[in-house]
Parts: C-alpha cells; structure tokens; sequence
C-alpha cells in the first residue's frame, strides 16, 4: 500500500475527528478544574489577624449605680392600739313580773321613763289580802299570850316540857303565818328592780294579771356595755382594764374600760367575746348603737410611713426596702401598729432607718445603689 493511499480520508470522517478533539479538550479542561482543590495546601495554623494601630487601648466601661430616693425617719414612741367594731348593749334588761294573780288597778309610769330601784310600776288589787293580815296579827298575839301562860305554869312545876314545846311551836307557826300574809300584800305592788328606763309595758289597768306575768320591761343603762367580735391573733394583745376610746356612728365619743375578755371562741367565727363598760349617766347612750372602738395597748417605738413603700419579700412578708450604712439595699419586715388618713405606723425597723422611697421596686436586696436624701416636706434633697 502507498503513503498516499494512507493518508487519504474521506471528507466526513475529517470533520467527525474535529468534534470528537473539541469535546476532549473541553473535557479535560473541566477536569482539571474540578481536581484543582485537591492540591491546593491549606494553612494548618490560625489565620493571621491583622492589627490595626489607632491610639491607645480603650478600657471597658464601668457599670453605674442605681440611683434611688431615700428619706431618713426616726422612730416616735406611739401607743399600740387594737381597732374594733361593736355595739352599744344594756347592762340588764329583766322583766317585772308578777307574783300572785289578781286585777291590775294601777300602773304608774310611763313608756321611756327613768325610775328608780323600788318605784311602783304596777299595782294588783289587795283583795281580802290585808284582812287577811290583821287575822295573822291576831292569831300571833293569842299564841304570844298562850306561850308566856305557859311559861308561868312550867316554873311553877304545873306544866310538862311537852306542853311547853307545843306552845311555842303554835307560836312561831302564827308568826310565820303573818310573815306570809304580810308578803303576800307587799306582792301587790311590782316595783322597779334597779335604776333604769321602763322599756315597754305589758299589762294596763284592768288586766288580770297571773303569776310569772310581766308587767314592764326595765333596762340598765348606766353603766354601759359595748360589745365587740376579736381574732385570735388580736386576743393576744389585751388586757383587762385597758383604756377603751370610740365614737358612734353619730359621732358622739366614749371612754371606758376593757372588762371582760372570753375564753371560749365562736365555733362558726372563731372569734373572742370583749365587753367594755362606759359610764352612761346622763343616759345618753343608747342600747344597739354601732361604735368604732380603739383599744390603747403598751407604747412602743414606731415609724410613720406611706402605705405606697410597702413590699414583699420572696418569702411574702411585708415589709419595706431601705439601705444601710454601706449603701447597701436590705429588706425589713414590719408590722401594722395603726392605720392613718394618710398612712400607717409600723415596727419592726431600727430606731434610724433610710428609707427607699422612689426606685424600691427596681432595685434587689443585697445591691449597692446611689443614694439621694431628700426630707419628707417637700422632698428637697438634703445631706446625711
């Protein structure tokens, strides 16, 4: 064969071989490109951090304080008082009644009346009652006379001791008697059994009145009892003799004495029974009026604060926040001595304490603050 023959080619498979080369070449081109991260070296280190020169170094900021207002109060001595809530009561209120049956032929006072111990109220008809009186005179004198004789005779020997016995028995029996009659003629008239207001009347003239029937109703107004419900925890507190003020409704003021505390609790309230007694004399004081009472109690040392400073603690005890001589927030709990207008006296606090007025509620126990002093006039501030 000849080199021409050999290099001869048909003029389609020329251009065949064109394609196929183009195609290669694109190939190989993509592979190397795609293979080309496989060895590129990567740094084994950090990357290099580069510094930039611009002046001297700054300092981190230092944290500022929390300012707060602070009022500095000192402790006053106040008498502890217990507040309550009773009512006005009579001393006694007794039915006068009657003792034996009969007609009632007088009554003698007055709805609302003052009377006085042993005043008529009511009279029953007497009746046969003072004959019945002079018959047990007359039966005492005869047997009067009988035992004297017979006294004669016994110190002449003429009588025996029994028959001595007997007639001073029929004696003392005639006595008796009268004494009986008598009573039952003075049980004619019902009387008052003590200084007081007739009340309401139950019986009028005419009436026939029977035995255990009332005729008035009589009520003790002087002195005065007020009545009054305390917790258990107020009980604690009082004592017998303590000084009592209070006002009623109308506003008409009283003074008395604590005189009765109960031992036995309510068993639906669970409260104590007081009684405070009042010198009504003037009869001024009505039985069933409401009445503010303040029970006075031991002085102690207490700070006058606004109701607002009140807070809890995370263990719920109230209190108030105030700081120390560090500037440091503590927590102080208190307790209600008397309640004001415009606010309240509490103990618990130190004779000198700083108290958080404004900012309490944003500051915890335990942090220092920046402390403002101000007074409590017109909250001007003021050095410590």
């Amino acid at each position: 064969m000849s080199l021409g023959r050999l290099l001869y080619l048909p003029p389609g498979s020329v251009l065949m071989s064109k394609n196929v080369m183009s195609a290669s070449i694109v190939a190989g081109l993509l592979f190397l490109w795609l293979g080309s991260g496989l060895w590129v070296e990567r740094p084994s280190g950090p990357a290099p951090v580069t510094v930039v020169e611009s002046g001297p170094v700054q300092q981190p900021a230092i944290a500022t304080l929390s300012k707060v207002r602070v009022q500095l109060t000192k402790a006053e001595p106040r008498n502890q008082s217990v507040v309550l809530r009773g009512r006005t009561e009579a001393k006694r209120i007794v039915d006068a009644t009657a003792e034996i049956s009969g007609q009632v032929v007088r009554r003698s006072v007055e709805r609302g009346e003052q009377v006085s111990r042993g005043q008529l109220l009511c009279e029953i008809a007497i009746d046969d009652r003072a004959m019945a009186v002079e018959e047990a005179q007359a039966a005492l004198n005869k047997a009067e006379i009988e035992h004297e004789g017979s006294l004669r005779l016994a110190a002449q020997g003429l009588l025996s001791e029994v028959a001595i016995a007997a007639s001073a028995a029929r004696q003392e029996a005639a006595e008796a008697q009268l004494e009986r009659q008598t009573l039952n003629l003075a049980r004619t008239q019902i009387t008052a059994p003590f200084d007081g207001v007739v009340e309401d009347f139950h019986l009028d003239e005419g009436d026939y009145a029977m035995p255990g029937d009332a005729c008035a109703t009589v009520i003790d107004l002087d002195p005065m009892l007020v009545t009054a419900q305390v917790t258990e925890e107020q009980v604690e507190h009082l004592r017998l003799g303590s000084i009592v003020q209070g006002s009623t409704r109308m506003g008409r003021s009283l003074e008395g004495a604590l005189s009765f505390i109960g031992n036995q609790s309510d068993p639906v309230t669970r409260t104590y029974a007081v009684e405070i007694t009042v010198d009504n004399r003037d009869y001024r004081l009505r039985s069933g009026l409401t009445v503010s009472l303040r029970v006075m109690l031991d002085e102690i040392q207490a700070h006058y604060i606004t109701p607002s400073l009140l807070t809890l603690n995370e263990q719920g005890d109230m209190g108030v926040r105030l700081i120390d001589t560090s500037n440091r927030v503590v927590f102080s709990a208190i307790e209600i001595v008397e309640d004001g207008p415009d606010g309240m006296w509490v103990s618990g606090l130190p004779d000198s304490a700083a108290l958080i007025t404004v900012g309490q509620e944003y500051v915890t126990v335990g942090t220092t603050v920046d402390p403002v002093y101000v007074n409590s006039a017109g909250d001007q501030v003021v050095t410590r």
